[in-house]
Order: C-alpha cells, then sequence, then structure tokens
C-alpha cells in the first residue's frame, strides 16, 4: 500500500501543503463538468432499456458503464458496445460540457513543470479521447481508462495501474482528485492521499467515502513546484478546504 502524501506544511486551518511524487485525475466530474451530458446519456440508453433513467442514475456515477449496464441488461455489457455509445456522448452531448473550473490552469501547470500526473477514469478510451478534442485540455503522460482493468471503481485496480505507468513505485505518496465516492474509495484502498471537489456530490458525502481533502473545484488545487532541485516530489497546495459543518 502506498504511503501517504506528507505535509510540507500547513500554513491555516483551511490551507495545507503537499509533497507528492504523482497525481491521478478522475476525468468526468473532476477535469470535465459533463453532469449534464452523462445524464441526457443514460436518459437515451434507459429508453432503450425500458428502464427508469433515474434508477441507473443512482448509481451509475464513478463506475463503468459495462458494469452498470451488466445490472440491467448483459447482452449489452461489452466492450464494443460500450464503446460505440460512450464515443458519441461528446459529439452528440458536448455543448453540455465544460472544464471544471481550475481545470486547464492546473493541468498548463502541471505540463509547464514536467511534473508527473495521469487519468483514471471509468469512461473507456472512446470517451476520453471525445472530451479531449472537444475541450482541447491538456493530454496526460498516462491514461487507464475502462478497458485496461478487470475490475472498476471502487475496485483500486485504476489507481494501482495509473501509477505503476507513471513509474511510481507503490508505497510513493500519491495524490488523487476524484469527485465520486466509488473513485475515492478506490483511491484510498489504493494507499492515494485524497482531494475530494463537491463538483458532483454534497461535503457530506466524499468525506464519508474517505476523501482526506474536500474542496469545491480545481481553484483549490494549486501546483506550487518542485520540493528542491534534487526531489521528484512536486508540491500541491490545497486551499479553502471544507469542514465537517460545510
Amino acid at each position: 500500500m502506498a504511503s501517504s502524501a506528507s505535509p510540507a506544511s500547513r500554513e491555516e486551518d483551511d490551507r495545507q501543503l503537499l509533497s507528492v511524487a504523482g497525481i491521478l485525475f478522475d476525468l468526468d466530474g473532476t477535469l470535465i463538468d459533463s453532469t449534464d451530458a452523462i445524464v441526457k446519456h443514460w436518459h437515451k440508453i434507459a429508453k432503450e432499456l425500458h428502464v427508469d433513467p433515474n434508477v441507473i442514475l443512482a448509481t451509475s456515477h464513478g463506475r463503468r458503464s459495462i458494469d452498470t449496464l451488466g445490472m440491467y441488461d448483459p447482452t449489452k455489457a461489452n466492450w464494443e458496445y460500450v464503446s460505440r455509445v460512450e464515443g458519441t456522448i461528446p459529439t452528440e452531448f458536448g455543448a453540455d460540457a465544460k472544464e471544471v473550473a481550475g481545470a486547464r490552469a492546473l493541468l498548463d501547470a502541471l505540463e509547464r513543470a514536467g511534473a508527473p500526473w495521469a487519468i483514471a477514469t471509468s469512461g473507456s478510451r472512446a470517451l476520453v479521447q471525445g472530451w479531449m478534442k472537444v475541450l482541447r485540455l491538456p493530454r496526460p503522460r498516462s491514461l487507464v481508462t475502462a478497458e485496461d482493468v478487470e475490475q472498476g471503481k471502487p475496485h483500486p485496480a485504476c489507481y494501482q495501474l495509473a501509477r505503476a505507468r507513471l513509474g511510481l513505485a507503490a508505497d510513493a505518496p500519491t495524490l488523487v482528485v476524484e469527485d465520486a465516492p466509488a473513485g475515492i474509495r478506490a483511491a484510498k484502498a489504493a494507499g492515494c492521499t485524497v482531494v475530494a471537489l463537491t463538483t458532483t456530490h454534497s461535503a457530506q458525502a466524499v468525506r464519508e467515502a474517505g476523501a482526506d481533502h474536500v474542496v469545491r473545484d480545481l481553484r483549490d488545487v494549486v501546483f506550487r513546484g518542485r520540493r528542491g532541485p534534487e526531489s521528484g516530489e512536486v508540491l500541491v497546495e490545497i486551499r479553502n478546504v471544507l469542514g465537517p459543518g460545510a
């Protein structure tokens, strides 16, 4: 199990500076505000399945479509179908999606510094490629999608694989940025420190899932450079942390 990110300093009760070997991001709800697009997608699929879309949406966020579909129609729980329908989301509903506040600034800063970061998502490769094309966000050094693991979130496999693909040791202090309880549980099971955004769930919900720090969006996650000239670790400031009463 990986060690937790070490606090480089504690400046105020609502601000902390973490030193980590790498940063792993979820995609939908974390880097991209795609909720409206995904809701429209599941309403469309639910009609095909003759299922109440609200029943599907109650448990689908943060989970792989192949796992969700398996609950309602196992014949559609295959990668050919998932890739086809998810690949249409960015083109069909792309106007309903936008980057999460602060996402571009954070990713651009990481890229300029050559800092190790990756995306580990429950979405298919077709969905990720579609979003990257539509929103023109920086592309990660490493990408783990739904097809890359046998078990989806909340199983830790996706974050374990993303960390390994960055060339980080299993015990390297790693920061995960998430928005969904399933993803938070996956990250914690992988031994990572988790910053949760309240973009799709309440502060209470992500805190109960195990998040170490809770903030509103990526404007409160700021890259502060390298820890030192000889260190491979990077400094990340977490600010405006939401307390238990938020």
